[in-house]
């Protein structure tokens, strides 16, 4: 089991990778903007979104790679992107360039949110596979609490801090790099490729006491449908994909990455001053982090389904709050305050929640256009969201931003209670069964 942590949490890190990246751009912001006094529109859907949009479409085509060359190799041109990324930020001296490298980093993130989550639930045994494919989720809230820190304590570097913010990154993503070079493949990918001494190698690692040819016997009528060309739209999966559609699509529509984007510039909206902004920022990564622990320790004991419960309420009530504060002008620390409310309630369940979940629900032949569709709609979404953040803050206010996001997960919350089922401690083959059956039932 120390080998399945180990190799599990070195493809995790690539959330780490995904987390850093997504956040520290926020510390960025306005300096960029003032450097090359862009205006709100430009600023928004280029500049700062253009990553987003790489994200996109990594994840849109990251399942070409991660089915054809597998997840590990996948994962280590993830962490090459990402070297490349944050070097080419650092010494981009226009907003196009600086464009461009981000959404190169975009590319590594989309990809890694396929490669990362599949590869660790198919080495996972089904009791743990909840905890193992979330440290993926941890690793990715240590990654934004680091771009916190990181961009806190580099602020003071002067008119080049944003280089330095910007090029740091370098360091993990080459470490991780590397480490990726010490991990097996799947054993469930190698059993596709013909590979089935070697899968049998890994497998045995992996679950001593496990059946190797319950796996084998299982795989291979997977793969038989596979040659017979099935499709992901094929009607019995119709089930599958609107789990999958919902479950990105309520994620941002709670307006996480808008916040995650703009956070300092949000707290600066609720009254706070810039360095009291980024400080707060720190804060929300802490918050990040602890509840993204709570709601790990709690997926497999007490599922998916009631995680995503108490993380639709707490959303409902977080960000009713932090749009009254904007409406009667509350100020101060309540801002804050209700903001810790919302990360909490977003790691405690869509945060802890959404990878796992994806992963999971889709049959071994189907898992990696399955996943690509999935999170294509998750950033999809978080591409075009945050892209209208300062326009939208400008012309409607605040309030009305966060009061939608409120009514969407309301909407979220009956999602929950009448289609949701639960996944946890059932082997991926036997869950894709159980989904085929329950879509009759819908």
């Amino acid at each position: 089991m120390k080998k399945v942590f180990y190799w599990s949490l070195v493809a995790a890190l690539a959330g780490l990778l995904f987390g850093f990246d997504t956040v520290v751009i926020s510390g960025a912001d306005k300096k960029l903007q003032n450097l090359w006094q862009s205006s709100d529109a430009f600023h928004g859907s280029v500049v700062m979104a253009m990553a987003l949009w790489g994200t996109v479409v990594g994840a849109i085509f990251g399942a070409i790679p991660t089915q054809r060359l597998g997840r590990k190799k996948t994962l280590l041109w993830v962490g090459l992107f990402y070297t490349i990324s944050a070097v080419g930020s650092a010494f981009a001296n226009d907003p196009i360039t600086f464009a461009v490298m981000r959404f190169i980093g975009g590319l590594g993130v989309g990809t890694s949110t396929i490669a990362a989550p599949a590869y660790i639930s198919e080495i996972a045994p089904a009791k743990y596979r909840g905890r193992l494919v979330g440290l993926y989720q941890l690793s990715l809230v240590s990654g934004i609490l680091l771009a916190f820190i990181s961009n806190y304590l580099l602020s003071d570097l002067g008119e080049n801090a944003w280089r330095w913010m910007m090029g740091v990154e370098s360091f993990p993503a080459i470490i991780f790099t590397v480490l990726c070079f010490g991990i097996p493949k799947s054993p469930r990918w190698l059993i596709s490729n013909g590979s089935i001494e070697e899968a049998k190698a890994v497998f045995l690692e992996v679950d001593p006491d496990g059946s190797f040819e319950k796996l084998l016997s299982e795989a291979n009528d997977n793969l038989n449908k596979e040659i017979k060309n099935e499709s992901l739209f094929n009607p019995k999966y119709r089930f599958t994909l609107k789990l999958a559609f919902l479950i990105a699509f309520f994620n941002q529509l709670s307006g996480i990455n808008a916040f995650l984007y703009y956070a300092p510039r949000i707290f600066e909206e609720g009254g706070l001053g810039e360095s009291a902004s980024l400080l707060s920022s720190v804060g929300i990564g802490v918050t990040n982090l602890i509840f993204t622990l709570v709601g790990i320790s709690l997926i497999d004991k007490q599922g998916r389904r009631q995680l995503m419960y108490y993380g639709s309420i707490g959303y409902i009530i977080s960000l009713s709050l932090v749009a009254c504060a904007f409406f009667f002008q509350w100020g101060g620390l309540l801002i804050p305050i209700f903001l810790f409310l919302f990360i909490a309630s977003h790691a405690i369940g869509q945060g802890a929640i959404i990878w796992v979940y994806i992963s999971e629900i889709f049959p071994n032949h189907l898992r990696n256009s399955g996943q690509a569709f999935g999170v294509s709609v998750h950033w999809i979404l978080a591409a075009i969201i945050p892209s209208f953040v300062p326009l939208l803050f400008a012309s409607i206010g605040a309030g009305v931003v966060f009061s939608v996001f409120a009514f969407f997960m309301v909407l979220q919350l009956v999602f929950v209670h009448l289609m949701m089922p639960e996944t946890r401690g059932i082997t991926l083959e036997e869950l894709s069964q159980k989904l085929i059956s329950d879509k009759n039932k819908k």
